[in-house]
């Protein structure tokens, strides 16, 4: 079932009622030494984390709404805690976007679950041969899923991290869950690999102007809808000093060492990760400009 018409689907399905309070448990370590662990976020929304990603997922009457999957490990581990907490079923599966670190996996669930993604996200699904479940419903821009009472809104907000990237937005909890383009407090993932500079911080604003309060990102600790705001002010600085420095015609070195980004030194990757920020930026404006 394929939709590009503007107007939310409502996917509803009527289940059991009652519900199984939840058991929490402490950090556990997994085969291979992964940490994992399953944490409340507001009311019935829960976030699962596998080492350094993290999904979340939605426990209802009729059953559960389930998120990136990770890995077929993390997934196979957090259906028999989510069978072992809630004896529940996973009744759908949304992946954030196409990426194999988050979207790999869900064959696990797929015995129960309809699987959910943004239409490019399914082309890249199967052009790549990722190694998980085919989306069995797609959209273009804006999908509603309503499951045991618990509403949720997926948004495509333009190309960011990836071409087929989503926001998913529970508004009556005010959470919104959004991987890789909105880090709290941490400036971008290495060079920008797969990623559309301008069009991500348009993509930022539209996220801005949602309404929700907590911000669930796929790595690192939670946020608030301020954090939105502080990364496109990052993105921002760093696409303009760069192009600046171009148009100037400083090699890339020459804007390493002066372009100024200071007043990020507190946030996570910056003496890690900053000079690659340069580099992907610069390969970037030099691609989509035309100097004399």
């Amino acid at each position: 079932m394929h939709h590009r018409n503007r107007l939310a689907l409502f996917v509803i399905l009527f289940g059991l009622l009652g519900f199984v309070p939840p058991v929490h448990a402490a950090p556990q370590l997994a085969k291979a030494g992964a940490v994992r662990e399953i944490t409340p976020i507001a009311g019935p929304i829960y976030r699962f984390r596998n080492d350094h990603h993290y999904s979340i997922f939605v426990v209802t009457p009729a059953g559960i709404i389930a998120t990136d999957p990770i890995n077929a490990d993390a997934a196979t581990w957090l259906k028999a805690e989510l069978k072992r907490r809630f004896a529940k079923p996973v009744r759908y599966l949304i992946y954030s976007h196409d990426h194999v670190d988050h979207s790999s996996g869900g064959e696990v669930f797929a015995d129960t679950a309809v699987v959910i993604a943004h239409e490019n996200a399914k082309r890249t699904i199967l052009g790549e041969k990722r190694p998980t479940a085919v989306p069995d419903v797609t959209f273009s821009e804006r999908l509603v899923i309503e499951l045991g009472g618990i509403v949720v809104e997926l948004s495509h907000v333009g190309r960011n991290h990836s071409d087929n990237s989503i926001v998913m937005r529970f508004p009556k909890e005010r959470v919104l869950f959004g991987v890789d383009f909105i880090p709290v407090d941490s400036i971008g993932w290495k060079d920008f690999s797969d990623a559309y500079m301008e069009d991500w911080i348009e993509s930022l604003k539209r996220v801005e102007v949602m309404d929700f309060d907590t911000l669930a990102p796929g790595h690192g600790p939670m946020g608030t809808r301020d954090h939105v705001r502080a990364f496109r002010e990052y993105m921002e600085d760093l696409h303009g000093q760069v192009l600046a420095g171009a148009r100037r015609g400083r090699t890339l070195d020459q804007i390493k060492a002066e372009v100024d980004l200071g007043k990020y030194k507190s946030w996570s990757g910056y003496d890690s990760m900053l000079m690659l920020n340069f580099e992907g930026m610069y390969r970037h404006v030099q691609l989509h400009r035309r100097g004399n």
